[in-house]
């Protein structure tokens, strides 16, 4: 199992489908943002984040510009990884409440952590054509990870292509799933599917999305993830 994991890491990291994402990920680690100009940018597509036996997997949208696709870890870096970590920490799902670069020690607990697109995107907006594209990696994670029972989308279009994940696999959801935050689904093979809102800047700064908000997300999924 960890082999097939080691291979599906390595093909993501090496992957140059999208000549778009490529080009863009690259401008971005070379001109660089004045605050990270002495950083050397990871600049390449962001595997996952965590253990393969995980019963709690987040998926987000695709690595920030100067957050994962300079540190090459998931959420890492910018405004959403700090809330994300700090409410993950909160709730005893990682060892500590930060996460600033990939040897800084962090570890997940019991979650592992996903994007439906592995490489920043222009504008954060990944093409329907560049999801389609890198389909194929959250799909193989699904395939391999056996031991889930909580999803946690952050965003309508990470809820919208699990979805769409899940119907290509032969499991359905009831009732008829509608994005909207800290709503509950079930999927025909017994796992729960969460609906949060993403915790980017453009939700938190509104008030849109609250750390209490987000915290009843992981509350949640913690307690659905220990239940028997």
């Amino acid at each position: 199992m960890k082999n097939n994991f080691s291979t599906l890491t390595n093909e993501i990291i090496n992957c140059s489908l999208c000549e778009r994402l490529v080009e863009h990920r690259n401008l971005v680690s070379q001109k660089k943002r004045r605050a990270f100009l002495s950083d050397s940018y990871w600049g390449k597509p962001v595997p996952s984040f965590g253990e393969i036996d995980s019963s709690i997997f987040i998926l987000g949208l695709a690595p920030g510009a100067h957050g994962s696709n300079r540190t090459g870890r998931m959420f890492t870096g910018d405004s959403s990884g700090n809330l994300l970590y700090r409410i993950l920490f909160d709730n005893g799902l990682c060892t500590q409440p930060t996460s600033s670069n990939i040897e800084d020690g962090l570890q997940l607990i019991n979650c592992y952590i996903s994007a439906v697109v592995r490489c920043a995107p222009p504008k954060n907006k990944p093409s329907i054509h560049e999801i389609q594209t890198c389909r194929r990696y959250l799909l193989q994670e699904i395939r391999l990870l056996n031991n889930l029972k909580v999803i946690v989308a952050l965003g309508k279009i990470a809820f919208d292509q699990y979805i769409k994940c899940m119907k290509l696999v032969g499991i359905t959801i009831h009732p008829k799933p509608l994005f909207g935050h800290n709503k509950i689904y079930t999927l025909s093979n017994g796992v729960t599917l969460i609906s949060c809102y993403h915790p980017s800047q453009q939700n938190t700064l509104t008030g849109r999305l609250t750390p209490t908000m987000f915290n009843d997300v992981f509350k949640l999924a913690k307690s659905i993830s220990q239940q028997n």
